[in-house]
């Protein structure tokens, strides 16, 4: 059906620590200046986005995915796999962890736990990221919660542009104060505060922790993730895989010029997180620029790019 890219309407969500860097760094029309996310390609129930463009223009996400199917290569599965977000932390998110598939199923009824990767588009100098926690046994964790010995517990990172980080359901992390980031996830919205800072939310009273579900889901002792950076250029355009791992593949495409044609077996997620150029298919041409959230489907004839931009590429490996 489709032989051009699918072209999505963002979704903006108010969050007590959102800012206005959404609508500084990529123009978009922000609801308020406490605007902490833009669901850029989702199509979750608690925020789906709008299709702009083709034969299925003014439909949800969603309801291309239930219905039109043939789109993203007959994949299996109820829900769109894949969330893919922008966050602008004005101030330091909560301290949180996510389950996995098997407890949110049986714990929350939801399809998907919550595995997720950040890549740092801008930050402030000496901004740093909860990500987790100095704990060597459940106990020590549950012991350092209840006293709490945040300082102690805490693992405290320094992160800078272009940075990035794959984040497993079960690691207690947090985003700090001055820090953008685009995060690839699992379609889920579950998340299990296990520390706020003694914030209060707009009802005056301080917002819900979810502790017993925290100490149940957190990985215990806290181990990074090895990544592998590697890189190849063809032509225009440099390819570098970030991460490649159970649920998602994600890659940083920088484009200087033109690319070499592609095909892909899979739908593939992009968002441009700089500059601007085009998607070409046969004689036609798209605009894309910085800001920009679009899904390749599989029907898609092959493609080349061209201009100057770098985009955050994603797919489904389930």
């Amino acid at each position: 059906m489709y032989n051009e890219p699918i072209f999505l309407k963002p979704v903006f969500k108010e969050r007590i620590w959102g800012g206005t860097q959404l609508h500084e760094l990529f123009n978009y029309d922000i609801p308020s200046d406490q605007t902490g996310e833009c669901w850029g390609i989702s199509a979750h129930a608690n925020g789906p986005n709008e299709i702009m463009n083709g034969p299925l223009a003014g439909k949800t996400l969603t309801e291309a995915w239930e219905e039109n199917r043939e789109q993203f290569g007959d994949q299996a599965g109820e829900e769109l796999p894949l969330l893919v977000k922008i966050l602008d932390a004005k101030k330091d998110l909560s301290v949180q962890v996510h389950p996995d598939d098997t407890y949110a199923q049986e714990k929350e009824n939801e399809a998907y736990g919550k595995t997720e990767c950040w890549y740092v588009i801008d930050c402030e100098e000496g901004a740093e990221i909860v990500f987790g926690h100095h704990a060597t046994t459940r106990e020590e964790l549950q012991a350092m919660v209840e006293n709490g010995e945040w300082d102690k517990l805490l693992r405290k990172v320094k992160v800078h542009p272009g940075d990035f980080f794959y984040v497993p359901s079960g690691t207690i992390h947090a985003i700090g104060a001055g820090v953008q980031i685009l995060e690839t996830q699992q379609s889920s919205d579950i998340t299990y505060r296990v520390y706020d800072y003694d914030r209060v939310g707009a009802d005056g009273n301080k917002r819900e922790l979810h502790l017993n579900e925290s100490l149940e889901v957190t990985t215990v002792p806290h181990e990074d993730p090895q990544l592998n950076r590697e890189s190849s250029k063809d032509k225009g355009l440099k390819e570098e895989s970030l991460v490649k791992a159970d649920y998602f593949g994600v890659v940083l495409w920088e484009l200087h010029g033109r690319s070499p044609q592609f095909r892909f077996e899979k739908h593939i997620l992009v968002s441009v997180i700089e500059g601007k150029g085009m998607v070409k298919v046969g004689n036609q041409r798209h605009a894309v620029k910085k800001g920009s959230h679009f899904i390749l489907p599989t029907t898609m004839a092959p493609f080349e790019l061209e201009g100057k931009a770098k985009m955050v590429v994603s797919w489904s490996n389930k």
